[in-house]
């Protein structure tokens, strides 16, 4: 599907640089959702860089997820110089 994550990263102040099968790339802020239920655990550093992808979504170790409709709404756009 388009909206597949192939690559995904952590990055500083718990944001996240993705780039989905149908192209896009930016970046996603994950600290509106880290006082939220199971998404806590991310506070922690270290957990929050474990991140992954299980078939095609983004995910942690202990199944915390972004759905696919979430994650390209909140996507902010970069340039490609920018993702490097």
């Amino acid at each position: 599907m388009h909206w597949d994550v192939k690559t995904v990263k952590a990055l500083s102040n718990y944001h996240l640089y993705v780039e989905t099968v149908g192209g896009k790339k930016g970046t996603f802020d994950m600290t509106p959702y880290l006082e939220r239920g199971v998404f806590r655990e991310l506070k922690d550093p270290h957990y929050f860089n474990q991140v992954g992808i299980v078939l095609g979504a983004v995910t942690w170790p202990h199944e915390q997820d972004i759905a696919p409709e979430t994650l390209l709404a909140g996507l902010m756009q970069v340039q490609e110089e920018q993702a490097a």
